[in-house]
């Protein structure tokens, strides 16, 4: 008996190698059909024996393709066809250009897999030494589509034709390159050049622009391989702006301390860290202290850059390294120089492996680990387009090794880390965006537009949310351009019309005013740590309710002060405030976020009843008695606004320790005050007043660290001590929380859950307590989360409405 089944597979399941993974299915189970790509994922009929048939779906989950995600595979019964003969896959229809496409079958961009990265070593291979080397296992996905299904003419890959050979691979059902839609060869593919920033040849550059440290561009070329070539310029102190995937970026020798000063000069980035590019692992290792779990993050297909504390191996160095040089390890010692501009005021180093053959080849041939930051001066989007590269990176950059193929949208690397025993993004871009997160229930299209900083964009289709790439903080005139060309491509992609638009209730965030000004769909304010909260759930994927601890710099509150150290219980659908920190001043308003000893004098104002007379033996403000009385007065100002935050608590305590008085960029002092904390037997009290809501009294706090402080303790301990009290501010409150509501789980969000120390002293303390801890794992903790829980109160909300 003869039966034909119809099977609709949904999910990542384009530019994966799913059709040749249908193809050799059917093919070794002897039955005909066809598969293809259209609007909804991936289509395909089979015909045999029903047995075979059974098979069939089975190993279509079980036997996918490393890179897909199978959200469904939906099959039924279709009448048989006659004199069928084989299986086929066909051409790719693009259905109902009305009709809402599913976004989730865009596949990120995909590291190189080893099978390419044999090819580009072996001298023999057609595409040995070659930039572009892909398969249906790896390569750009989203940086090159232009519009849906994934087929080749509809991605920045259409002006290259296939080449004989090529065109043989992508049609072989066995070649691991059948349907690869980025499949090239030296033949017909992208070629490399490297140019001046004003787009010539460096031969025909100023030769003045390219003398680093003595070393002139006439005497460094001694090949005609571009990668060979930025090489030699990087060894010998230069700065290279690679076009990568989804973005150019910067690139220079990490042991080369006038070099990476030149990158902060130029870039305009005083002091926040840069990544690391390293050829492998094992340099990776040289560097940092990597568990397995951070292997894992390092090496898997979406190669982030993965921060880990640094090795006492990775030597601190200001030395000029010799532009010779092809290694920074000293084999007799098993030193490796790190330039101590790289990564300031931090024991952590930010690592990545290449994310694409080039940068492979790069880093080989340098030798060196080599600082790899964003393409763009500090706080502006990245550059993707080929003639903004001299504009806007031409004063950065001595040379720019570039290609021709087009990048057709921005994705930036991404970032995260290991802690509370799995790897948590901070940062989420190339190689997870635009994966979606998987909502527990379909339901209408919803657009949430974010915060105002980390911001991403988020669109709900179906049971499906997909958030945008990290597009930064909106405040910079270029950045606010960006966001709205992502919330413009995100909907024309998917043809979606939202029935709502979703945004922060704080009125003065741009992505609000967008919201307000667009006229896109009906508006629906959120609160700012409720949006944290429901975040945290879908990211998991827990129904609720549950125990939200949100603790961030600042969010707009309902009562209209500046919330961040809450503690909410509730889900989607809605929440309660059940504690939150003592209110303080937040004296200057944002200045008090440049100017961490601002919230510190608010602190002491609020804790001694106006007494400061102890300021001068704190440390760091032998220098701060006149400028504190003008901040004294805004303490004690009825125009002042107050704010519970308990990230400006952490920049209040960094500021008396003395490591927090200034910052260059958020979160600076908090990070400060994470790294000089040591081990500490000390215990500050924690105390909850009575009443709906409770407060957390800071008062208290604040005069234990001022007593340690002039009683000349050490202050690791007392940043140790302070941590130590964060943590069990976090057990008492949910302990509080649990009394009153009878909810046992904890999700823990908001920006200072990026700190390692706290969570990884929370969480114990949490799990010992009989407490169910819910964390982060597909979007950060931070505002860069925030699209995700709006879109999921926006549901909510439409679905109380019905």
């Amino acid at each position: 008996m003869t039966s034909r089944r119809r099977l609709r597979i949904t999910g990542t399941v384009q530019g994966v190698g799913f059709r040749p993974h249908l193809h050799r299915l059917a093919r070794s189970l002897a039955l005909t059909g066809a598969a293809g790509n259209d609007d909804d994922g991936v289509w395909c009929e089979i015909q045999g024996h029903p047995a075979d048939l059974d098979d069939f779906e089975a190993r279509v989950v079980s036997d996918a393709p490393p890179l897909a995600r199978i959200d469904a595979v939906i099959s039924h019964e279709v009448p048989t066809v006659d004199g069928e003969q084989t299986f086929t896959v066909a051409l790719s229809t693009g259905g109902d250009p009305e009709a809402t496409v599913s976004v989730s079958a865009v596949p990120p961009d995909v590291a190189p897999c080893a099978a390419c990265l044999d090819e580009v070593a072996d001298a023999a291979d057609r595409r040995h030494r070659y930039a572009f080397a892909c398969c249906t296992d790896c390569g750009p996905r989203y940086t090159v589509i232009k519009e849906l299904p994934y087929d080749r003419e509809l991605t920045s890959m259409a002006p290259f034709e296939l080449c004989r050979a090529c065109a043989a691979e992508y049609g072989d059902p066995g070649d691991r390159r059948h349907h690869a839609q980025a499949v090239c060869c030296p033949a017909c593919g992208p070629a490399l050049s490297l140019r001046s920033t004003s787009a010539a040849p460096v031969d025909e550059a100023d030769e003045s622009h390219a003398t680093v440290s003595g070393v002139t561009q006439s005497a460094e070329r001694a090949t005609e391989d571009p990668i060979e070539e930025a090489a030699l310029r990087l060894r010998a102190g230069q700065i290279i702006a690679i076009k990568g995937l989804g973005g150019y970026q910067l690139a220079c020798r990490a042991d080369n301390s006038p070099a990476v000063a030149r990158m902060r000069r130029r870039k305009h980035r005083d002091q926040k860290p840069f990544a690391l590019l390293v050829a492998s692992v094992d340099a990776a290792r040289e560097l940092v202290d990597l568990d397995d779990r951070a292997v894992r993050a390092l090496t898997g297909p979406e190669a982030p850059i993965v921060l880990a504390p640094r090795r006492g191996s990775a030597e601190v160095t200001s030395e000029v390294a010799p532009h010779t040089s092809p290694t920074t390890r000293d084999p007799a010692r098993g030193v490796v120089s790190i330039a101590p501009e790289v990564a300031p005021d931090t024991r952590l180093l930010g690592v990545m492996l290449p994310a694409t053959p080039l940068h492979a080849m790069l880093a080989e041939s340098t030798g060196v680990p080599l600082v790899c930051t964003s393409g763009n001066r500090s706080d502006e989007p990245i550059v993707i387009s080929d003639d903004r590269v001299g504009p806007e990176l031409g004063g950065i950059a001595d040379a720019v090794l570039t290609h021709d193929r087009v990048i057709e949208r921005r994705a930036d690397d991404s970032v995260g880390h290991v802690v509370g025993g799995g790897f948590q993004l901070l940062r989420r871009a190339r190689g997870y965006a635009p994966r979606p997160v998987q909502l527990r229930s379909d339901g209408p299209d919803v657009l949430a537009v974010g915060a105002a900083l980390k911001n991403t964009v988020c669109l709900a289709v179906g049971a499906k949310a997909i958030v945008s790439v990290h597009l930064g903080d909106l405040e910079h005139p270029a950045a606010l351009a960006s966001f709205e060309a992502a919330v413009a491509d995100l909907l024309a992609l998917s043809r979606s019309t939202p029935q709502l638009v979703v945004h922060d209730l704080h009125p003065e965030y741009l992505s609000t005013k967008f919201a307000r000004s667009a006229d896109l769909a009906p508006l629906l304010g959120v609160q700012h740590h409720h949006a944290h909260l429901a975040s945290c759930l879908a990211d998991v994927g827990w129904a609720g309710p549950a125990i939200g601890v949100m603790f961030d710099g600042m969010g707009w509150g309902t009562d209209g002060t500046l919330w961040g150290g809450e503690i909410l219980v509730g889900d989607a659908g809605g929440y309660d405030r059940l504690t939150h920190l003592a209110p303080v001043p937040m004296p200057g308003g944002t200045a008090a976020v440049r100017e961490p000893w601002r919230m510190a004098v608010s602190h002491l104002h609020a804790a001694f009843e106006g007494d400061l007379e102890h300021l001068p033996v704190l440390p760091g403000f032998e220098s701060r008695l006149a400028e504190a009385q003008p901040v004294v007065e805004q303490c004690t100002s009825s125009r002042s606004i107050t704010t519970t935050s308990m990230g400006r608590l952490f920049d209040a305590v960094a500021a008396l320790c003395g490591v927090g008085d200034q910052v260059a960029y958020e979160g600076q002092a908090a990070i400060r005050l994470e790294q000089l904390a040591g081990p500490s037997a000390r215990r500050y009290p924690v105390t909850l007043s009575d009443g709906s809501p409770a407060e957390i009294e800071t008062a208290t706090l604040m005069a234990a660290v001022v007593n340690d402080l002039r009683g000349g303790i050490d202050l690791a301990e007392v940043a140790g001590a302070f941590h130590r009290w964060a943590a069990e501010v976090v057990l008492t409150a949910s302990r509080l929380a649990r009394e009153r509501s009878g909810v046992s789980a904890v999700a823990l969000s908001g920006g200072v859950f990026q700190n390692r120390l706290l969570v990884e002293s929370a969480v114990p303390l949490l799990t010992s307590d009989g407490f169910e801890v819910l964390l982060h794992g597909q979007v950060p903790p931070n505002d860069g989360g925030i699209s995700l829980g709006q879109v999921a109160v926006g549901r909510a909300t439409l679905a109380s409405r019905d």
